[in-house]
């Protein structure tokens, strides 16, 4: 079993390198572009919209809904595009650890908004 889990996340992982390198594709449609974008965020983001610690629930999202859209904006991309971003991903998976600075401080803002939004709302001026 744990066998299986450890392939499970390797292939997952494997999947949002290639959605990554498929969003810099200019063959991508730009609908499948947005839905990417928001994948590869939502998954690399520390902060889950459904706490893990919640029994069960904490892990639905990571274990079921995730790999699901994955699949979803998979169907959505080309295959030629799909074939080229699978070998850069396997490239670089080999090589180095990617650095996605851009997509930290877009996550980062992001949930500075919602909180900031959060506030405001419990403490109107």
């Amino acid at each position: 079993m744990f066998r299986k889990i450890k392939r499970w996340a390797k292939t997952s992982k494997a999947q949002l390198f290639i959605l990554y390198f498929a969003c810099k594709d200019r063959r991508t449609p730009w609908y499948a572009k947005v839905f990417a974008v928001c994948i590869v965020a939502y998954a690399f983001s520390p902060i889950d919209a459904i706490p893990d610690f919640i029994p069960i629930l904490g892990f639905l999202d990571d274990m079921i809904l995730l790999p699901l859209a994955v699949m979803l904006v998979l169907k959505a991309i080309p295959k030629p595009v799909i074939e080229e971003a699978r070998i850069k991903s396997q490239n670089r998976i080999k090589d180095e650890k990617p650095v996605f600075k851009t997509a930290a401080v877009l996550i980062l803002l992001f949930w500075a908004a919602i909180a900031t939004g959060l506030v405001w709302i419990i403490f109107p001026l």
